[in-house]
C-alpha cells in the first residue's frame, strides 16, 4: 500500500458552527474521518495547526514548507495531502511549489463547505487529494478540487462560494479526477526550484499597493516608509499606472525594495505596451513584470526572494527564476 501523509492545517474543511459563524477547530483526524479512503492508499495525519487561512502568516506558511520537506525526506512515503483554508490556498501551494525538487506530488485541497455540512464537498475533495497524491509524479505542487486537477502556479481563486473554487484563468487545468483515476492532460512548466530557505531573524515585509483611478504613491510611499522589503504593485490594464507612481517605484528600488508588477485585471500577461506611467515606465523604473502571477502568488515570489538573499540584485535574479526566466536571471548575475 502507498503511504500518503496528510497535513491538516484548518480552514473551511476543518471548520464548525461557533455560535455566530463557522471556524476552523477541527483535528487532522476528525478531517480525514469524513472521506473515503482509496483502498489501495494508506494514510498518516500530521496536525500541524487549525486556523481560517486568512490569519495564516509567513511564520505558519514557511513552517508548512519545512514540514513537506521533512515528511518527503522519508523515502517511503509516497505523496503529501495538504487539507487548507480555500482563501489562502494559492499562496502557501505555491511557495511550495516555488521550493519543491521531488517528483512526488504534493497535493493542496480543502472545502467551500464546512466540516458538518450535509452533502459537503470536503470528504469528496480530500478522497480525490488521496487518489492523486497515489498516483501521479512528476507535476510537482497541485491542487485538487471539485474533481478538477490545477498546478499551483497560476492557480487562484475564482469563486467566493461556489465547489469549483480554483482555476488558472490564463491557463488550463491539468487534468481531471473521478471514477477511480486522475486523468492528466498536460505537464505544467516548472523552473528550476529554489533552495529551503533558513529561518530569518524577523520575517521581511511585503506589502501589496493597488492602482486605480485618482491613485497617487501616498501608500506605496507609506509602505516603504513602514519598512517594506518588497512591493507589490497591483497595476490597471496591462500594467500601468501614473508618472508619480513610476517616481515612487523608482524612488523605492533606489533604497533596495524590490518592486514587482502585476495586474488587477483577472487573466492575461503584464506587458510593456504604454508609457507616461504604464509598464514600458515601471519597468525603465526597476519594478520586475510578473507575467500571469496575480498580486497574492507575485507577493510569494516577492517574499521567496527577500528570504533567499540580501544583495538587491540577487534579490531580483532569484525573483526572476521565480518567474520562470532563467536566461534573464543568469544574465543579471553575469552584468
Amino acid at each position: 500500500m502507498g503511504r500518503v501523509v496528510v497535513i491538516s492545517t484548518g480552514g473551511t474543511i476543518a471548520s464548525r458552527w461557533q455560535g455566530s459563524g463557522f471556524a476552523a477547530d477541527a483535528h487532522g483526524q476528525e478531517v480525514m474521518a469524513t472521506a473515503a479512503v482509496p483502498e489501495d492508499v494508506a494514510v498518516e495525519v500530521v496536525d500541524l495547526f487549525s486556523v481560517n487561512s486568512p490569519r495564516l502568516t509567513t511564520a505558519h506558511q514557511l513552517t508548512l514548507l519545512r514540514t513537506v520537506h521533512e515528511v518527503l525526506a522519508d523515502p517511503g512515503v509516497q505523496g503529501v495531502v495538504v487539507t487548507h483554508g480555500t482563501d489562502t490556498l494559492e499562496e502557501s501551494a505555491f511557495l511550495v511549489d516555488l521550493h519543491h525538487d521531488d517528483p512526488r506530488p504534493v497535493v493542496f485541497t480543502g472545502a467551500q463547505l464546512p466540516l458538518d455540512a450535509e452533502d459537503g464537498d470536503g470528504p469528496r475533495n480530500l478522497h480525490d487529494a488521496l487518489l492523486t497524491a497515489a498516483r501521479v509524479r512528476g507535476l510537482g505542487v497541485v491542487v485538487a478540487f471539485d474533481g478538477k486537477l490545477h498546478a499551483a502556479r497560476g492557480t487562484v481563486k475564482t469563486q467566493t462560494v461556489a465547489a469549483d473554487a480554483f482555476a488558472d484563468p490564463s491557463g488550463t487545468r491539468l487534468g481531471n479526477i473521478g471514477f477511480g483515476k486522475v486523468s492528466v492532460l498536460r505537464h505544467p512548466e516548472r523552473p528550476a526550484p529554489l533552495p529551503l530557505p533558513g529561518v530569518p531573524d524577523a520575517y521581511p515585509r511585503v506589502d501589496m499597493v493597488m492602482h486605480h483611478a485618482d491613485a497617487d504613491p501616498f501608500l506605496l510611499n507609506a509602505a516603504v516608509d513602514a519598512g517594506a522589503q518588497g512591493i507589490v504593485l497591483v497595476a490597471t490594464g496591462a500594467g500601468n499606472a501614473t508618472p508619480e507612481i513610476v517616481e515612487a517605484v523608482a524612488s523605492a528600488v533606489a533604497r533596495g525594495v524590490l518592486v514587482a508588477l502585476t495586474t488587477r485585471v483577472p487573466s492575461g500577461p503584464v506587458t510593456q505596451i504604454y508609457t507616461h506611467g504604464g509598464a514600458v515606465d515601471l519597468v525603465a523604473a526597476g519594478a520586475v513584470p510578473t507575467g500571469t502571477l496575480r498580486a497574492g502568488q507575485a507577493r510569494i515570489a516577492v517574499l521567496s526572494a527577500l528570504l533567499a538573499a540580501t544583495d538587491p540584485r540577487e534579490r531580483e535574479r532569484v525573483l526572476r527564476q521565480a518567474l520562470g526566466e532563467p536566461a534573464i536571471a543568469d544574465a543579471l548575475v553575469q552584468a
